[in-house]
């Protein structure tokens, strides 16, 4: 049986210009960048909501920025201004008339059969023509013209001067009315004069949907934009018009003159001029929102018509609303908000993608639920931003731990810890279980290497021994305590302390989720504070040090948590200046009271009974500070840390670390974590 071949089509590919849309070879959206510059500035006491404006007023790595964008818009404005001048058809109409007189004298000249009369006549009305140019043209408009060419320059100027207004109400006319017929003229005149009728029923409220439509039929080809409706027509109309205007108001008084007095020759009738008057009327009643008495100022050397002229108005105009989009300054500014086809269109293609990348990661932020509004509008940042913002420290923390120098990796097995499923090999002390699978494996693989018959059975040697790793899985509570007085803030110790509570947050609820942290801000007073709370916290003018108070919630914490190991770090730049008194009033004094110091240290004490683990981690090289500090550590049986400000995430996170694996609070147990650098 011979089976049929089924023809495949062929398929085949086009390829054009980019439509618009997402663009698929574009680069992801860097939200997590973003994600991290937003928190720095959170973190610094920046709102959510003005932190995400800066970002986006700055830019990517690779996106251009709003202020690069507005930046690009305000070089466009000026290079136009800078560029053209107004006058350009009054420069052609001057021209022409100047070539229309010297070709009439000049055939005067040569014209023997002219009678000698007539001859002198005509050369004494060119020879005293007005030295305005639109009174000269308005001076010749009864003249009889014996020069064919001269006669043409003439009726070629009435041409363009009525094309040049059309130009300016009706994008494009100037083009489309070139060469055009008594018959085109009569169409234009018939179609504002319809027009004209249509916006005046509507200034009366007495049009209908019928009357757009006839309209539309009979003079539908003249309007490219395709209105589907009057209201449609009305704004396209209205804001050509108000660009005409401004155009208007640019000019010098000089210019103006000349143009409203040679209007009038506009297709050798004022009639064309009356209709555009009337139509500016019923626009301006009709949409009083457009900028009608607007102006700019051009200074450049090359000439624009009319309709170019407001071209150009429209132009600054649509750069002027860019400037205020990218701004994003007015009220509930939105980055949708930026007409990205507009800048396009008058900046460049590589503006826009890069005004469409902004809008899409402002977008991506709020999509994948980083920024959320809270009940009184303000945005925040929301916890799954917080985790990702401590994912990030978390993993800076592990770029430096791994670079330090003797640094070598310690695990710690224990027969009470949880199983890792890995293995490895027996050392001397070692109680771990042994992991029998791999020891016999090991035993019958050594065994045949060693050429023996392992069907006969195997000797086990120590070197066959595997046990089974163990991670110690004991519960601690911890207390971070961070001292958020107004000299951490004018330090530059701030953004540091935020970012190492955040790193130790993420760190215990997604590693160590059996462990309980509470994070405890003092200043004048003492206060628990969650994580989200405490990174939003911005710097304020509040005299006071009250460690006192903090080390107060912190037993409270820990005797909450009976069965749990005490693990208490304290993050300061100086001594206690406060603490509270018996009926809950905060006592302040600088230099310290020895009363808040005396209550302090009773505290302390209660803490080390408690059977706290307690770090200090000192930050700034006050030798009075240093002493303070040294002698409440070796009081509390705890240690200090002197970081720089940039390793202090590191400090907390290894000393929270140490205390989990070592159980005891001796600096000698962690000092192999720790070689490389003085820490103590």
């Amino acid at each position: 049986m011979v089976r049929g071949f089924h023809r495949v089509p062929a398929h085949t590919n086009r390829y054009g210009r980019y439509a618009g849309g997402p663009d698929p070879l574009a680069p992801p959206v860097p939200v997590q960048e973003a994600l991290e510059a937003i928190g720095r500035d959170v973190m610094s006491g920046t709102s959510a909501e003005r932190a995400m404006r800066e970002y986006l007023r700055r830019g990517t790595r690779d996106q251009l920025g709003l202020d690069d964008l507005a930046r690009r818009v305000r070089e466009r404005r000026a290079d136009l201004m800078r560029r053209h001048r107004l006058d350009g058809t009054l420069e052609e109409v001057r021209k022409l008339l100047d070539r229309a007189v010297l070709e009439e004298r000049k055939h005067l000249v040569r014209d023997v059969d002219l009678d000698d009369d007539a001859r002198s006549f005509a050369e004494m009305r060119l020879e005293n023509l007005p030295p305005s140019t639109a009174a000269a043209v308005n001076d010749l408009s009864d003249y009889e013209w014996q020069s064919p060419s001269a006669r043409s320059d003439y009726e070629r100027i009435r041409e363009l001067l009525g094309r040049e207004l059309l130009d300016q109400r009706f994008a494009g006319m100037k083009n489309a009315l070139e060469g055009a017929t008594d018959a085109d003229r009569q169409a234009i005149r018939d179609m504002l004069g319809d027009l004209n009728d249509l916006l005046e029923k509507r200034r009366l409220g007495e049009d209908t949907d019928e009357d757009f439509d006839e309209f539309m039929r009979k003079h539908g080809a003249q309007f490219p934009e395709d209105p589907q409706n009057l209201d449609e027509l009305l704004d396209t109309l209205a804001e050509r018009s108000a660009a005409a205007s401004r155009m208007l108001n640019s000019m010098t008084p000089e210019q103006r003159e000349e143009l409203m007095g040679l209007a009038a020759q506009a297709f050798g009738s004022p009639e064309l001029m009356q209709s555009l008057s009337r139509l500016d009327d019923n626009l301006r009643s009709l949409r009083p929102g457009q900028d009608w008495s607007g102006s700019a100022s051009f200074s450049g050397d090359e000439p624009t018509g009319l309709g170019e002229a407001t071209g150009l108005m429209q132009e600054l105009s649509d750069l002027d609303a860019l400037s205020d989009q990218l701004g994003q300054s007015y009220p509930g500014a939105r980055m949708d908000d930026i007409d990205v086809d507009a800048l396009a269109r008058l900046v460049g293609d590589d503006a826009a993608i890069s005004a469409r990348a902004l809008r899409d990661l402002e977008q991506q932020l709020k999509d994948t639920g980083m920024l959320q509004r809270s009940s009184d509008g303000a945005l925040r940042l929301t916890p799954r931003a917080m985790r990702q913002l401590g994912r990030a420290l978390l993993r800076e923390i592990s770029t430096r731990q791994s670079g330090r120098t003797g640094r070598r990796e310690t695990r710690h097995a224990g027969a009470a810890g949880d199983r890792t499923g890995s293995t490895r090999e027996w050392a001397f002390g070692d109680t771990e279980a042994w992991d029998i699978p791999r020891t016999v494996s090991n035993a019958v693989l050594r065994t045949v290497a060693d050429g023996g018959d392992a069907s006969a059975g195997v000797r086990l040697d120590t070197r066959d021994v595997e046990v089974v790793e163990t991670e110690e899985r004991t519960q601690a509570a911890v207390a971070l305590l961070v001292d958020t007085s107004f000299s951490m803030s004018m330090g530059g110790r701030w953004v540091p302390m935020k970012r190492t509570a955040l790193a130790l947050h993420h760190l215990i609820t997604s590693r160590f989720r059996g462990d309980t942290l509470q994070l405890i801000a003092f200043a004048r007073h003492a206060e628990v504070m969650d994580i989200e709370k405490l990174t939003a916290l911005d710097a304020a003018w509040d005299k006071g040090t009250n460690l006192h108070h903090a080390l107060l919630l912190a037993q409270r914490h820990f005797r909450r948590n009976p069965t749990a190991q005490p693990v208490l770090l304290i993050v300061t730049d100086g001594e206690p200046t406060s603490h509270l008194e018996p009926d809950g009033r905060v006592h302040f004094d600088y230099p310290p009271d020895p009363r808040t110091v005396a209550v302090t240290v009773r505290e302390l004490d209660t803490v080390q009974r408690l059977g706290a683990q307690t770090t200090f981690f000192r930050l700034g090289d006050d030798p009075g500070l240093a002493r303070f500090i040294d002698a409440l550590a070796r009081r509390a049986g705890g240690h200090v840390v002197a970081p720089e400000l940039d390793d202090l995430g590191r400090a907390v996170v290894e000393s929270y670390l140490g205390s989990r694996h070592t159980g005891r609070g001796k600096p000698e147990d962690f000092g192999e974590m720790l070689r490389g650098r003085s820490w103590w």
